[in-house]
C-alpha cells in the first residue's frame, strides 16, 4: 500500500514518496507516526466525549445510540486515514498488545502511548474550552457500581482486542476494509451493550482526557486495569488461536529492503 500510485506523473516523473510499509518501520519517520497517533486520538476522544458534553450544553438528547455509533464510525475512518502510516492503534491497549505480541517494537511503545495521551487531554481541553465543564466532558465513569464497571470494561476489552489482533493483517497495524469495518462495527456492538455500565471505553487514553480536565479522577483506575487486563486475555486467547507471528525485526527488514520511492 502506497501514499500514491508509484506511477509516473503526466511530467514523467516518478512517484518519489515512500512506501506505507517504509513510512511505518523507518525509524526517520517516526515523528510522522507519532503526529498520526496524536491527531488520531485526539479525533476520537473529541467524538467519544463529545457526545455526553454537547448534549449537556444544548439540552439537545442526542440518543444513546449515536453517541456510541459516532466514535465507532471514527475509528473506522481513521484506520482508512492513518492505518497504513502509524498502525491506528489510537490506544493503549492495542499497542501494549502489539508489543508483547512481538510484532511491534518495545521502544516505540512509550512515544506511542505519550502521543494517545496528549491527543486525549487536548480533546478534552478543547471540549472544555469550547462548551465549559458540562456533562462530565463526557467522561467515563462507572453507573452500577465499581466491581461491575471494572468486570465489563476486562470483557469488553477482551472482546475488541480479540478483533484487533485477528484482523491485523499487515503486522501490527489495522489497514484497509477488514479491519475497519470489522473493528469499527465491534466498537459500536460493545458500545451498545457495555456504555450503560462502565461507559464502554476499553481505552485507557480516551478516559483519562476527560477524567483529568473535568476533575473526575476518582474512577479512572477502573479504565486502565480494565482494558489493560481485558487486553492481555485477548492476547493469550489470540497467541493460542493463531500463534505468534514474525518478530518485528523480520518485518521491519523486509519493508526497508524495499526499493524506496521517495524522499523525506
Amino acid at each position: 500500500m502506497t501514499l500514491s500510485s508509484p506511477h509516473a506523473d503526466s511530467s514523467g516523473t516518478a512517484d518519489r514518496r515512500p512506501t506505507m510499509d517504509v513510512l511505518f518501520w523507518d525509524p526517520v519517520h517516526a515523528w510522522r507516526r507519532l503526529l498520526a497517533e496524536f491527531v488520531g486520538t485526539l479525533l476520537l476522544t473529541f467524538v467519544a466525549a463529545g457526545g455526553d458534553t454537547i448534549e449537556a450544553a444544548t439540552h439537545q438528547p442526542l440518543g444513546h445510540a449515536a453517541k456510541v455509533v459516532a466514535p465507532a464510525l471514527m475509528v473506522m475512518a481513521l484506520i482508512y486515514a492513518i492505518g497504513g502510516l502509524s498502525g491506528a492503534h489510537l490506544n493503549p491497549a492495542v499497542t501494549v498488545a502489539f508489543a508483547l505480541r512481538g510484532d511491534f517494537p518495545p521502544r516505540r511503545v512509550a512515544p506511542y502511548i505519550a502521543a494517545q495521551i496528549a491527543g486525549a487531554i487536548v480533546a478534552a481541553l478543547l471540549l472544555l474550552a469550547i462548551f465549559g465543564n458540562v456533562g462530565h466532558l463526557g467522561a467515563t465513569l462507572p453507573h452500577l457500581g465499581s466491581g461491575t464497571a471494572l468486570i465489563t470494561e476486562i470483557v469488553l476489552t477482551a472482546a475488541l482486542l480479540l478483533i484487533i489482533l485477528g484482523t491485523a493483517a499487515a503486522g501490527p497495524r489495522l489497514v484497509g476494509h477488514n479491519s475497519a469495518l470489522a473493528v469499527g462495527g465491534t466498537i459500536a456492538v460493545l458500545g451498545l451493550i457495555g456504555s450503560p455500565v462502565s461507559g464502554a471505553s476499553m481505552n485507557p487514553a480516551r478516559s483519562l482526557g476527560p477524567a483529568l480536565a473535568g476533575g473526575n479522577m476518582g474512577s479512572y483506575w477502573i479504565y486502565v486495569v480494565g482494558p489493560l487486563c481485558g487486553a492481555l486475555i485477548a492476547l493469550a486467547v489470540a497467541l493460542a488461536l493463531y500463534g505468534r507471528p514474525a518478530g518485528h525485526e523480520e518485518a521491519a527488514a523486509a519493508a526497508l529492503r524495499e526499493p524506496m520511492r521517495g524522499v523525506e
